[in-house]
């Protein structure tokens, strides 16, 4: 049915994947030579498109809104399977981790663009909550080191 949705119901395809089209073919043209995908076996990985769907449809559900039964019901396959396709494409984001996740050089436009935007705001700490970040930054790593000797980032809400 995705391939149905994708050419003539995007928004069914969006709804399903959390993503439109032409994100996901841009995701899964990024990550399809990516050496986890690759199989020597007599018993073939499903396809990368499949993967990714699964992984899309897990992640944008919260918390317990989505098991892996209900994943697996979905995608016409095994709980083994989802965990297997979970875990393939989670390695291939991680490893592709410093090519999505920087800050923008010091001199260009786009940090530019975020100076202004924040000297026109206040800035306000909700709560104190932090999210952690998977392992150390790469530019200005230190900075992200809290009291918890985790490497993480408070949340804010800009007003």
């Amino acid at each position: 049915m995705l391939v149905h949705y994708k050419k003539h119901h995007p928004h069914l395809f969006q709804q399903k994947l959390h993503v439109n089209p032409k994100i996901f073919d841009d995701v899964l043209d990024f990550i399809s030579d990516h050496p986890i995908f690759q199989n020597q076996s007599n018993n073939p990985q499903l396809s990368v498109s499949i993967q990714l769907a699964i992984i899309l449809n897990r992640a944008g559900h919260y918390r317990n809104a989505i098991t892996l039964e209900d994943v697996a019901q979905w995608a016409g396959v095994s709980v083994g399977s989802i965990v297997n396709c979970t875990n393939c494409v989670m390695i291939v984001v991680l490893d592709a981790h410093n090519q999505f996740i920087c800050f923008p050089a010091d001199n260009s436009e786009d940090a530019d663009l975020a100076r202004k935007f924040a000297e026109s705001c206040t800035f306000l700490a909700i709560n104190g909550s932090t999210m952690n970040f998977f392992t150390r930054p790469g530019y200005f790593g230190e900075t992200f080191y809290d009291r918890k000797s985790k490497y993480s980032l408070g949340c804010q809400v800009f007003f």
